[in-house]
């Protein structure tokens, strides 16, 4: 399964990647921002997104967004600070299939890419 996994911060993509690793994901790419993502999204086949919400240049609900108008069935979740109720429903809306709130476990991360796989 090859994963984009799209966040600002290079330490929290760095873990997000050691912690796929550790489960068994080994094929991922990174990404510093949606227009990063969007770029490596048209230029590779994905079959998981996992991105932050939070980010300079294009943040993960318009990345989320851009990708729903290209590819309405690639799973995405979106882990991020961004805990509240009305930014779960928003991030529902626009299309993730799972959320995730950082700080996270490696257990916590495979049962929502279980759930979606």
């Amino acid at each position: 399964m090859k994963i984009l996994v799209v966040d600002d911060s290079s330490t929290m993509r760095r873990i997000i990647i050691n912690t796929l690793t550790r489960i068994g994901q080994k094929d991922t790419i990174g990404a510093e921002d949606g227009i990063d993502a969007l770029e490596k999204y048209h230029s590779h086949e994905f079959d998981l997104i996992i991105t932050d919400w939070n980010m300079p240049n294009m943040n993960g609900l318009d990345l989320i967004i851009a990708i729903r108008k290209i590819n309405k069935d690639i799973p995405i979740v979106m882990v991020t600070t961004e805990g509240g109720k009305k930014e779960v429903i928003t991030a529902l809306k626009a299309g993730v299939n799972n959320y995730i709130v950082k700080p996270f476990t490696p257990q916590v991360l495979r049962e929502k890419l279980n759930s979606i796989i």
